[in-house]
């Protein structure tokens, strides 16, 4: 499965389970650890939880990945690693206080 496949996979998943502010980002050119990174917002820690379930199942099921998971809902901020695809999951002050995007931009 090809990058953006997997990038397009992803952001469906997260679509599908209602996902808020949903912004994919190449940053193949910028990230000596990651090609892409993927960005999303819950509106609730079980809707965080969700998310990441949502997410580890689609690339489970159709591209045979599996993450290594950092956070929790009750951090209000979930990292799923991919080696080339990172999903970073918030709740929204978190995503608005850490500001992720301000690095990929």
């Amino acid at each position: 499965m090809t990058l953006s496949e997997k990038t397009a996979l992803i952001q469906k998943a997260l679509d599908d389970c209602k996902a808020e502010e949903i912004a994919a980002y190449d940053v193949a050119e910028k990230s000596s650890i990651t090609d892409a990174v993927v960005i999303a917002t819950a509106n609730s820690a079980p809707h965080l939880r969700a998310l990441m379930v949502a997410v580890e199942r689609a690339m489970a099921e159709q591209a045979g990945e599996h993450a290594r998971v950092s956070g929790t809902p009750e951090t209000a901020w979930i990292v799923l690693d991919y080696f080339d695809v990172m999903v970073h999951l918030f709740l929204s002050d978190a995503r608005k206080y850490y500001n992720i995007e301000a690095l990929w931009k």
